[in-house]
């Protein structure tokens, strides 16, 4: 499903959320009794979720490539299952660029009983925190500091897919950007046991966008994240294109983004999830920026997640 965010969810509380706060307490009820009545199966192998409270954009799925590749480092066997999902191709066609060991499935525990099957030892169940049926060994939940849980509101009057109060049932939280004192001691508020790391994107080839004017493609969640990143790096952009998470381009589309920049000497530059998009369009004025996903204290953290295995 593709959505477009609306820029309330992000604000200060206003007229929008409160006309459309009745249907949240509906989606909150519905949680409440799913949660309440959903059977859990309790699977042998080891089940790390990796997930998020707020909707879309909160690096899921970077974190659940750097995951696996620590964990094969650890002599492990991982994969990464997700539920699949046409709109989303984007998304799996980058975890197979850089790790090649992704389970598609309609139903997420067909794909832990086919990892099973294919004698993998450890399952990364990405964005699975809200599969209340499947018991997790260890619950991994992503923030971004830009945007945190924006109104604070469940969907459709804010950006939650829960209530923060759900991370009673997380173990560890992740927040991408900086500090946020205030924030981490309202989560630990709500679960005193949670570890909180820090995470960055570090841009690896900067300078092939140096003395460039370029044009900005973005259809990822939170766009304004990207170009933050972009004006970091004090690049010359002069053109920002912005489209849904996941959106799907056609031919002409692209033909047409191509042949602006041609007209106008821009060089495009976008995110690695966009790329697998434009991948088999031969232009030179098509790259993306390479970043990787840095840890404050990396080996704290995976010192954590190995304790699943004791």
């Amino acid at each position: 499903m593709i959505i477009t965010k609306p820029k309330f969810w992000d604000e200060k509380i206003g007229i929008y959320s409160i006309i459309l706060f009745p249907f949240s307490l509906i989606i909150l009820a519905y949680i409440f009794f799913k949660k309440k009545f959903t059977k859990k199966i309790n699977f042998e192998i080891p089940i790390i979720c990796v997930g998020n409270i707020y909707i879309g954009g909160t690096g899921k799925t970077p974190t659940s490539i750097l995951l696996a590749k620590e964990l094969f480092r650890f002599g492990k066997k991982p994969v990464i299952v997700r539920k699949y999902y046409k709109s989303h191709k984007d998304e799996h066609e980058l975890i197979i660029a850089n790790l090649n060991n992704l389970i598609l499935k309609t139903n997420r525990v067909d794909g832990i009983k086919e990892a099973i099957k294919k004698n993998y030892n450890t399952i990364i169940l990405d964005d699975g925190f809200q599969e209340y049926k499947i018991k997790k060994k260890l619950s991994i939940i992503c923030f971004n500091k830009n945007q945190l849980v924006g109104n604070g509101l469940v969907i459709p009057s804010g950006p939650l897919r829960e209530n923060l109060k759900s991370l009673i049932n997380a173990d560890i939280v992740l927040i991408n950007g900086g500090n946020t004192s205030d924030f981490e001691k309202k989560i630990l508020s709500i679960n005193k046991n949670l570890k909180i790391f820090h995470t960055f994107y570090k841009p690896l080839n900067i300078d092939e966008f140096k003395n460039k004017k370029l044009m900005a493609l973005s259809s990822i969640g939170n766009p304004d994240n990207f170009f933050k990143l972009l004006g970091e790096q004090n690049l010359n952009i002069k053109k920002k294109l912005i489209f849904p998470d996941h959106f799907e381009f056609n031919e002409k589309q692209i033909q047409d983004i191509i042949f602006d920049a041609e007209k106008n000497d821009y060089h495009i530059i976008m995110t690695e999830k966009d790329f697998t998009k434009f991948k088999n369009y031969n232009s030179n004025r098509l790259n993306y920026l390479k970043v990787s996903l840095e840890f404050e204290n990396l080996e704290k953290f995976i010192q954590e997640v190995k304790e699943i295995y004791v």
